[in-house]
């Protein structure tokens, strides 16, 4: 369906990746796998620190919120995507996108949030470990873990609502295989520049102000590392920040790398930088953490039995 003049859009056709119809195929099995290892990796990972008492610390609490968002990222874009990878197309409702983009923005800025909580967590427990305990009581969690989740979906309401009112009123084909800003703000006939403004103001404090603390933290962390007199203990030490730090570099190497290329010209890049933080990033986390934290590889081993 095309619309055009003043006729108002009342859905979207996604077309994925169209380019590649000969491929359709091997992309949906690909994805489709890549889709329920990430939905089972990260319910693992979230039944594993629910239930094991050795994992009953603040890093594992943060690290099930990571993996609930993870979880939401995944379920909210693979679907759509799988749809318009096996028929072509994916028609989406108006309001089916407008929530699409809702729920994948405001996770996106809570993940930054929490991701900066959790580099607090580990400086706490690093720099100042005797009062790690008493300063990261199960209420701070609570807090630490809230005001990331209600951060991002607050801030983020600020900016779909306008976008939400936009008149589409030309084309309503997205190049794309999920309703993101970008292409929203490119079908749409009203002025957006009030909303590209606010994006350019708002993106400051939601997302380069948390990769600042992060940095900032991780300087602290290193400095009393390198202090550690033992090369075991300076392992052991590292050992316990290391999973975060990859993390981290691949959450923020995609988003950089999403928000810095233009889109006009660049729609196959655009899109194989997006599915790396839609994708394969949500399946990546509970894979680091399984391979490189000693106590979550203990905890599977007990429920894999000898």
């Amino acid at each position: 369906m095309s619309t055009i003049n003043q006729t108002k859009v009342t859905e979207f056709i996604l077309l994925g990746f169209g380019n590649f119809h000969s491929f359709n195929a091997a992309f949906f099995v690909l994805f489709l796998i890549i889709f329920l290892f990430t939905v089972l990796g990260n319910i693992l990972i979230i039944l594993l620190v629910s239930t094991n008492v050795h994992l009953q610390s603040p890093m594992y609490y943060f690290l099930c919120h990571l993996s609930v968002s993870d979880l939401v990222i995944s379920m909210n874009i693979v679907p759509n995507m799988l749809g318009a990878i096996l028929f072509g197309e994916k028609n989406m409702t108006f309001i089916g996108c407008i929530a699409q983009f809702y729920f994948f923005s405001g996770t996106t800025i809570s993940e930054c949030f929490l991701l900066s909580v959790m580099s607090y967590d580990r400086y706490l427990a690093i720099c100042n470990p005797l009062r790690y305990s008493s300063i990261m009581d199960f209420k701070r969690q609570i807090y630490h873990s809230a005001w990331p989740w209600m951060l991002g979906f607050s801030f983020n309401f600020t900016g779909v609502m306008p976008v939400a009112k936009f008149n589409f009123c030309h084309d309503n084909i997205i190049d794309h295989f999920y309703c993101d800003l970008s292409p929203l703000l490119k079908l749409s006939c009203s002025d957006t520049s009030f909303v590209e403004l606010e994006f350019y103001m708002f993106s400051g404090p939601l997302f380069v102000l948390p990769s600042v603390f992060i940095i900032v933290t991780y300087v602290y962390i290193f400095h009393t590392i390198i202090k550690i007199p033992s090369t075991t203990g300076k392992q052991k030490t590292f050992s316990t920040c290391s999973s975060h730090l990859i993390v981290v570099g691949s959450f923020y190497g995609a988003l950089i790398g999403k928000y810095m290329i233009p889109s006009k010209g660049h729609s196959l890049l655009n899109k194989i930088i997006s599915l790396l933080h839609t994708v394969f990033t949500p399946l990546l986390n509970p894979i680091i953490y399984s391979l490189r934290n000693q106590d979550i590889k203990i905890a599977l081993k007990k429920i894999s039995g000898p």
